[in-house]
């Protein structure tokens, strides 16, 4: 049972959201470096690479908060809360440690107003977010000539279905970078094809930055079966557009 915050103490509650990065624990900001490095108490995702954990005192508590994707044995949104009210108050320095960066489908500002809500202060140190990894399969999100710009968007709704902003983004002459779209990937491949577009250039990353990544690119109309021939599963991004067959233009 989580226990209600003592208020007589003269501890601090203060709560520091952190992007963890890609993966590569290199890859982590020196601000969110130094702050494990302080930090009484971490939450740590599933997608936070777990070496980090290293950097943080001997004597700090870590608390794993994960969150598989579709696993309804996922940690509930709601019990994240109730250990950052107790933590904080009875501890006073709180790391939320978020994979990526945690305001880029993160819910990281949710728990940043919950916190302030209570009184905690709070601060936030941005994170490399997974789709700047794509430079490292050398992939650049803009290039001129080639792309005016990018859309960021989830693959899938809080209701389950597929982002009506996507066929939006598929008409523009920008790059489409997709989060949580690995299930709906066949949706993603006829919206393009029924619109005419399907032999736009895409790839799939998944495990960026790390020694075990996946990686596949072709064609958006051929996207379920790139993800079936390298086994790419979730999570992992989805980037189409003409920036992922930018070497052949030069």
């Amino acid at each position: 049972m989580i226990k209600q915050p003592d208020t007589s103490t003269s501890t601090v509650p203060e709560l520091y959201v952190i992007g963890a990065g890609p993966g590569d624990p290199e890859l982590i900001t020196v601000k969110g470096q130094r702050i494990l490095q302080q930090a009484k108490v971490i939450l740590y995702d599933n997608l936070a690479n777990k070496d980090l954990l290293a950097l943080a005192p001997a004597d700090c508590e870590l608390i794993y908060v994960g969150k598989l994707p579709y696993d309804d044995l996922a940690t509930r949104q709601e019990t994240i809360h109730e250990l950052i009210r107790e933590k904080a108050f009875e501890k006073g320095s709180v790391v939320r440690l978020k994979g990526g960066d945690p305001f880029i489908f993160g819910r990281g500002l949710e728990e940043v107003l919950f916190a302030r809500s209570l009184g905690i202060k709070t601060y936030y140190i941005p994170g490399i977010t997974s789709m700047q990894a794509a430079g490292l399969e050398d992939i650049p999100l803009t290039h001129r000539s080639v792309s005016e710009g990018i859309w960021v968007v989830t693959g899938t709704k809080k209701d389950g279905s597929l982002s009506d902003d996507l066929k939006l983004a598929m008409h523009s002459n920008t790059t489409v970078v997709i989060y949580m779209g690995m299930k709906k990937l066949d949706a993603i491949a006829e919206t393009y094809i029924h619109s005419g577009k399907g032999d736009i250039p895409a790839a799939i990353i998944q495990h960026a930055s790390l020694p075990h990544k996946k990686f596949a690119r072709g064609l958006v109309k051929d996207l379920p079966a790139m993800a079936r021939e390298n086994n790419i599963t979730h999570p992992a991004i989805i980037i189409i557009g003409r920036v992922v067959a930018v070497e052949s233009l030069q």
